[in-house]
């Protein structure tokens, strides 16, 4: 069954993440086996993935400990509404932000930063506050991860759905 929204998954595209995650060499061709369907499908599922951006870069698998930044923070950030591309250029452009959500509530945007201990993180913080649109910063360090980002479990219950019964 083809997918007619290229950015939404189905439970074909939950089963092949689910054996990469298994198995992140396999070739399309030991997925294709291991999931018994056709190596043609699967390597043309993985390319429709990765032309939509459902699939995202490799990197972001990486452990920022693995780098040497050690410490992870989130950022609250209340910025001028008037200068928002001038902020998002401004963050991009510092590596140590790893991820920035518009938010609602008292802050504008959540930034997730990571540095190698308290100094480089005031050092980063004072970076961030020389962004024109910047006015406000409030850090939260996190002590320990809980739980970790994941979506096993979403594409186990996506991965899932061709097999339950009709309701």
């Amino acid at each position: 069954m083809t997918n007619p929204n290229p950015r939404t998954l189905d439970s074909l595209d939950g089963r092949i993440i689910l054996a990469m995650d298994k198995d992140p060499e396999a070739s399309a061709l030991a997925l294709s086996r291991t999931l018994s369907v056709a190596r043609n499908t699967v390597h043309a599922r993985l390319a429709r993935l990765e032309r939509s951006g459902a699939l995202r870069s490799f990197s972001r698998r990486l452990d920022p400990v693995a780098l040497g930044y050690e410490l992870m923070a989130f950022l609250s950030l209340s910025i001028s509404q008037t200068r928002t591309g001038a902020v998002e250029d401004g963050l991009a452009a510092i590596p140590e932000v790893i991820e920035v959500h518009a938010t609602t509530g008292d802050a504008d945007l959540m930034a997730k930063v990571v540095a190698r201990g308290t100094a480089d993180l005031y050092r980063i913080t004072n970076e961030i506050l020389e962004i024109d649109g910047i006015q406000r910063t409030s850090t939260a360090i996190s002590v320990l991860e809980l739980v970790p980002p994941r979506y096993d479990g979403l594409l186990a219950r996506l991965s899932e759905q061709d097999s339950r019964p009709a309701q």
